[in-house]
């Protein structure tokens, strides 16, 4: 996989694993706080589609993952 397919795939399950942890009407609720993390990981999504930069990919990069397009 490449780096930007490793970035959407973490950002997607974190996603939404934080809405199942996070959403009163879920089997494994645990606390309203993990919504908290999913506006973290939508914040920077949205930052980085602005600035054209990924803290995530630019660790993966150095740990030798191919960036791809």
């Amino acid at each position: 996989m490449k780096s930007w397919q490793i970035v959407r795939l973490a950002a997607g399950t974190f996603i939404l694993l934080s809405l199942a942890l996070g959403i009163p009407g879920s089997p494994i609720f645990v606390s309203q706080w993990w919504l908290a993390f999913t506006a973290f990981v939508g914040a920077n999504l949205l930052q980085s589609a602005l600035t054209h930069w990924c803290m995530m990919d630019s660790i993966l990069r150095k740990l030798g993952v191919e960036p791809g397009c």
